[in-house]
């Protein structure tokens, strides 16, 4: 049995975490073992079906609030177990905390992957400048830790790994398995009826309300769409920092009756299938699952520019706008995709397959990457 040791889940119902488990459920449990570490005291998304499959997860204190207790846990964590392993799959957004590298390093592990999985530091203003500088320091040496090179697509590669060995990066497509986002009539009809959405025109978006998925922005659209939609309603899936940004913001613009912020939700497949339009204006992207599931499901979509087009797109439905533009011209794309229709789901399970995103071969791929 191949036993790998995965970094990178959290608390969030994500896209990392999305990814992870989407190669999970797929991967042949016979060959391979896989256990998780969490730098959180919180349950670890998926947790409770991770630890029934047999899987041990680990938690430590995060590191920002005891760096001693943290690293005490962490190094006796490695020290005891460090040989059970044969490989850490290692999943990030930066390489600010680099610890389970240099553990994995100091206690042989054969095989350390690096998975990058966005394109920039998520926060801003002087934390954000101090980390950046962290992360580049730590990307220098990367590669004296990590035996293998993975991103998620190539503007995640060029973000974590240096020059010098970027030609040897692997670009790990976040695939999807599409029964688990498919339209679903069914599952549309319940969340409309539920939400009061059966005669609205819904916008929807999926992801952390923070910053980089821009919903403030969207805000700003819908205000100007629904002088032209007067029947638009946005949904927002997910939670963040930015929540209070966003309830002060629509409260502002009086846009109580037209947003429903519907916090962290599982059934994804029901939520993409209640919209009409997916809306998706971030600053900047690694390779959006969210992005990649409403195309799963069909939707037409209005996406900013910032999401690596080329391979994000999969469906024609699909606009990209930058932002630059101004929102009249937002609004104005918003008007003319309001009678755009979903794609089929034998067209979309064409499409997949032909770029590479279906997550059965996809994972079958991975596997082998994994034991070689």
């Amino acid at each position: 049995m191949y036993r790998v040791l995965v970094f990178g889940m959290t608390d969030n119902y994500g896209g990392v975490e999305r990814v992870i488990m989407n190669y999970y459920h797929q991967f042949d449990n016979k060959k391979i073992h896989f256990d998780f570490i969490c730098n959180t005291q919180n349950k670890m998304a998926y947790e409770n079906e991770l630890i029934k499959n047999g899987s041990k997860v680990v938690h430590t204190i995060p590191k920002i609030k005891n760096p001693m207790r943290y690293f005490k846990q962490l190094n006796s964590f490695f020290k005891i177990n460090g040989t059970n392993y044969d490989c850490l799959w290692f999943n990030v957004n930066n390489l600010v905390n680099i610890d389970c590298l240099k553990l994995a390093k100091k206690y042989n592990f054969s095989k350390i992957i690096v998975h990058s999985h966005n394109s920039r530091i998520m926060e801003e203003g002087l934390k954000g400048i101090i980390k950046k500088q962290i992360h580049y320091y730590n990307r220098e040496k990367i590669n004296k830790y990590a035996t293998h090179y993975w991103a998620c697509s190539n503007i995640a590669a060029d973000w974590l790994f240096p020059k010098k060995v970027r030609s040897e990066v692997t670009i790990i497509k976040n695939a999807i398995d599409l029964d688990n986002t498919a339209f679903s009539s069914q599952k549309r009809n319940f969340i409309r009826k539920k939400y009061n959405l059966e005669d609205s025109f819904v916008i929807g978006n999926v992801g952390r309300l923070h910053f980089q998925k821009n919903q403030l922005y969207m805000l700003d659209i819908l205000k100007n769409v629904i002088n032209i939609i007067p029947n638009a309603k946005l949904v927002l899936v997910g939670d963040g920092s930015d929540r209070e940004k966003i309830i002060k913001r629509l409260k502002q613009l009086k846009l109580e009756n037209n947003v429903i912020l519907a916090g962290i939700q599982q059934d994804m497949k029901a939520w993409y299938s209640a919209f009409d339009l997916f809306l998706f204006p971030s600053v900047f992207e690694g390779l959006s699952v969210a992005l990649l599931e409403a195309q799963a499901n069909g939707l037409p979509i209005i996406s900013s520019d910032q999401v690596s087009p080329k391979e994000i797109k999969i469906n024609p439905n699909i606009k990209f706008i930058s932002l630059n533009k101004d929102i009249k011209y937002w609004t104005g794309e918003v008007k003319k995709f309001e009678f755009q229709k979903r794609i089929n789901y034998l067209d979309v399970k064409k499409n997949f397959k032909e770029h590479g995103y279906e997550i059965k071969s996809a994972a079958r791929r991975v596997e082998q990457k994994l034991l070689n």
